[in-house]
Formats: structure tokens, C-alpha cells, sequence
């Protein structure tokens, strides 16, 4: 893990890194498969989708009556985004963080934003089409903040948004682990798909247990997509 990138103890949860920390949230994933609390997908048919650019969003600035505020599910999180299928879809998201990498706090998710000009990301807050989970823990340039099967679950939630996101940890030019955006444009078939599909698995009465994201066929359907992502990162 690279220096800069060290874990800052006032701003996460101690229980949520090392060996403590993956019991910690192994546990919790199965009291979520006890109760149902956690969304998820069936573990097969999963496909790599196709991939769009890593190129800065072309997504124009929001406008104020455009924006809403959401809470995290489960979490004390919530964050300001497009109101509509971008942010049903970055909401699925950040609830996956929160249930299978690490509690968010009340601070942890920022969205839109008036970013100064030529900031890191800055069409992609302008827009509301993107999230920053714990900016200050995952900063732009910096790697390594993620344990490997952390990894493996930032993968699983891509394929499953089946390419409509765009992870920043595989941008080559300035990498942000915490960033997730919208990678295709607002009113995209794609994007209202993923958004009804994830939506659907919010609002169903009765939920399932959480897809386990080293099943062999979902694996490899996302090593599929990283692969292509990284590619045009």
C-alpha cells in the first residue's frame, strides 16, 4: 500500500481494516443472508457489458431543481446527485460499499459539487453523476487502499451495473478508488435498465441473500469487464 494512502484512523472505523475488520464483515454479511437485508442478484448469467470511455463525463452541470438528496440505505450517509436513474444506480452503489467493505459515516459519500475549475473529476461532480466515497481515505492519485477481496466486490458491483459505471480506481491517469460515476449519458437504454433492475431489488417486499462475488461465473464475468475498463482507462 502506497504511503499516501495509509489509513487515517479519523476516518474510518478501526474494525473495518485487518484481519479483526474482514471477520467484523464477514459476520455482517451473514446476518444479512439471515434476514434478507441486503439486495443482490442471482449468482449466474451474468455478462461483461460493452465499455464506454474513460474520457471525463460529457454530462452537462445539473441544475438546482434537478438535484435531490438521499440517504445511504443502512448507513448515516447521505449525499446530494441527479435525481433519477443515475442516482437509483450510484445509491445501489454505495449501499454495497457500506454493507460489504465498510460502514459509511455521515460524511463519507460526497456527490454534486462546485468544484474549483480543473479540480480532479470536476465534470463528474458538476453533473451529479458521481460519487466520492471516503474522499479523504481513497484521494485522487493515490492506490492501494483496497484489500484485494475488496477489490474483487468494486468488481462485482460494476459487472452487475453492467458497464453503466465507471470505477477511478482504473483510471490510468489519475486513479481515485472512491470514485464511481455514471459512464454513460442521462436517458441512456442502458442506464434505465440497471436503474429498474437495482431499484427493483431495493423495493422488493421480501429480499435475498447477498451474491456471493467470488461464485466462479461472476467472477469471470467481471475479470471480463475490469479487463476491458482498464483498457480504455
Amino acid at each position: 500500500m502506497s504511503e499516501s494512502s495509509q489509513e487515517d484512523p479519523t476516518q474510518e472505523d478501526p474494525t473495518a481494516r485487518g484481519p479483526a475488520g474482514d471477520a467484523n464483515r464477514l459476520g455482517r454479511r451473514r446476518f444479512f443472508a439471515i434476514t434478507g437485508g441486503l439486495v443482490a442478484v442471482a449468482s449466474v448469467g451474468l455478462a461483461a457489458p460493452p465499455v464506454a470511455s474513460a474520457a471525463p463525463s460529457t454530462n452537462p452541470p445539473a441544475q438546482p431543481d434537478a438535484l435531490a438528496r438521499y440517504a445511504v440505505e443502512g448507513s448515516n450517509a447521505s449525499v446530494t446527485l441527479l435525481s433519477g436513474p443515475s442516482a437509483v444506480v450510484l445509491l445501489h452503489v454505495a449501499r454495497r460499499f457500506h454493507y460489504e467493505i465498510g460502514t459509511l459515516g455521515a460524511d463519507d459519500v460526497a456527490g454534486y459539487a462546485e468544484v474549483p475549475a480543473g479540480s480532479p473529476f470536476e465534470a463528474d461532480y458538476r453533473s451529479g453523476t458521481a460519487i466520492a466515497i471516503r474522499p479523504a481515505m481513497y484521494p485522487a492519485g493515490a492506490t492501494g487502499g483496497l484489500f484485494p477481496h475488496e477489490v474483487a466486490i468494486v468488481r462485482d458491483v460494476l459487472v452487475e451495473c453492467e458497464g453503466v459505471v465507471r470505477w477511478g480506481g482504473d483510471f490510468r491517469k489519475t486513479p481515485k478508488e472512491g470514485h464511481f460515476r455514471i459512464d454513460v449519458k442521462p436517458g441512456d437504454a442502458a442506464l434505465d435498465r440497471v436503474a429498474r433492475k437495482v431499484g427493483g431489488w431495493a423495493d422488493a417486499p421480501g429480499r435475498v441473500a447477498p451474491a456471493d462475488p467470488f461464485v466462479p461465473g461472476r467472477r469471470q464475468a467481471a475479470e471480463r469487464l475490469a479487463e476491458r475498463q482498464k483498457a480504455t482507462g
